[in-house]
């Protein structure tokens, strides 16, 4: 896929609709409309569904939206009525105010003065050889306790710089399943499925707490599979002499810059060792640009390249004649965008390619000896731009995939967004469509591994799992 159309699909344009009431009849009617006549997957989802079951759902919901407390669940309800076409690059959202998982301080719980001696709970820490929830730990600004009391694990004031905070006031209650947060205003946010992550780091809700005491030693898979999920800019890692593990967790187009660096700074390495991993795991997507410099290094033959082709509408078409508008681009690419709205609007209501045809082939002069086996860890927090990666990476002889189905989120791209009537509500749909479809469909489906890592493999064993099958071991 030519890089310009992931470039695109991640330039969000929004148009603006004078503000109205939100009545959730009117927000879903002209939802329906809009995305009918503009979603460049519609017709294709409606041949193979069926217009007497898209009736059906249709009826459902308009029976559903009857006497909605909020424009919250009415925007919720809105939102899986669109999921009936595909689960990504699509939705509704909500722009709002909702305080609907907020309960507020007039609770008194969160007032309370949790009985414990503080010194007594340290000596108890001291004394566990596996401590989990239970700990001393630290996000700025507070130094909090945990300790398990009956069936919850409750949290406690430790030391804080918040004025408003006294010692041993209740932080936080929760069990295995999820609990409440009480944030500096003494608000309570209510949160699922608090995770411990390694030893020493722990994830409520939103919130992440480092342990201080009793500080526990990861072993060196868990320091490394840590280090790599939560790292916010592309790195690399050398496991050993024959093996490197290059992460990047976004391919965003203002990550581009960190990519192209760390591949730039170790290409001689990466170029001189035997095998590479590049974990992309959670990649979620961005622009293909930004992949670009990667390609090289995997390269042993001819690729192909299937493109898309854009909806032409005139709400769909304006996006287009914004960017040629944009003073952000320089003047030949807006003449470019120019030339694309032009072409687009010689053909209202078709499909229509933008550089003439569905697939192009990529070649380069030379293949790099090493590395000589790529392994790529994949999962369900793959998509988009990231899917269109792994297309274009297994292409190669080198290449295998490692790691669980992704996403699937794909065939239509090129996300638009606009504001519905209700300025409250927004509605994301695609612009364009794979020529892949229906040959080779990606969403909802994704692209599954080579090599299925199943749930008896840990998360911290993936890099040693995968270099296994690189070195034959």
């Amino acid at each position: 896929m030519k890089k310009l159309y992931l470039f695109l699909a991640v330039l969000f344009v929004a148009n603006s609709v004078n503000a109205q009431n939100c009545n959730c009849e009117t927000s879903f009617l002209w939802m329906k409309k809009t995305f009918e006549e503009n979603d460049a997957g519609f017709q294709y989802i409606l041949s193979k569904k069926g217009k007497d079951l898209y009736e059906l759902h249709n009826k459902s919901y308009l029976e559903k939206i009857k006497n909605l407390p909020s424009n919250k669940a009415c925007a919720q309800l809105l939102n899986q009525w669109v999921r009936f076409f595909r689960q990504g690059h699509i939705g509704v959202s909500f722009n709002g105010t909702d305080s609907s998982n907020i309960t507020k301080k007039n609770n008194t719980e969160a007032l309370e003065i949790v009985k414990v001696d503080i010194k007594q709970f340290e000596k108890y820490l001291s004394t566990k050889k596996e401590p989990g929830f239970e700990g001393i730990w630290f996000s700025e600004p507070y130094k909090i306790g945990i300790k398990k009391i009956g069936d919850k694990y409750v949290g406690f004031i430790i030391e804080t710089t918040a004025d408003n905070w006294k010692i041993k006031e209740l932080k936080t209650k929760f069990d295995d399943k999820g609990g409440i947060y009480y944030l500096k205003n003494k608000d309570g946010e209510n949160f699922a499925n608090p995770i411990l992550e390694g030893q020493n780091g722990l994830q409520l809700g939103r919130f992440s707490f480092t342990r201080t005491f009793p500080v526990l030693q990861n072993d060196p898979d868990t320091e490394l599979n840590l280090k790599l999920l939560k790292t916010q800019k592309p790195l690399l890692e050398k496991i050993n002499a024959n093996t490197l593990v290059l992460r990047i967790p976004s391919f965003e187009i203002s990550e581009k810059k960190a990519i192209d660096s760390v591949i730039k700074t170790n290409k001689a390495l990466i170029s001189s060792t035997r095998n590479l991993i590049i974990d992309v795991r959670n990649n979620g997507g961005g622009s293909d640009a930004s992949f670009k410099e990667i390609l090289p290094l995997l390269y042993t033959n001819p690729v192909r390249n299937v493109g898309v082709e854009f909806l032409s509408t005139k709400l769909n078409n304006q996006r287009m004649l914004d960017l040629a508008n944009n003073p952000d681009f320089d003047e030949a690419s807006r003449k470019r965008f120019k030339g694309f709205y032009d072409l687009l609007e010689q053909s209202l209501g078709k499909f229509v390619s933008l550089n003439g045809q569905p697939v192009s082939i990529s070649k380069q002069d030379s293949v790099y000896n090493c590395p000589q086996k790529v392994g790529i860890l994949i999962n369900e927090g793959n998509g988009s731009t990231t899917e269109q990666f792994l297309l274009t990476a297994k292409q190669s002889q080198k290449v295998k995939l490692f790691g669980v189905t992704t996403f699937g989120m794909l065939d239509i791209s090129n996300v638009n967004i606009i504001k519905f009537p209700c300025a409250d509500f927004e509605l994301y749909y695609g612009l364009s469509k794979s020529y892949r479809i229906p040959g080779m469909v990606v969403d909802d489906i994704g692209l599954q591994p080579d090599y299925y890592i199943d749930n008896t493999v840990k998360s911290n064993e993936w890099i040693k799992f995968t270099e296994s099958v690189l070195t034959n071991k």
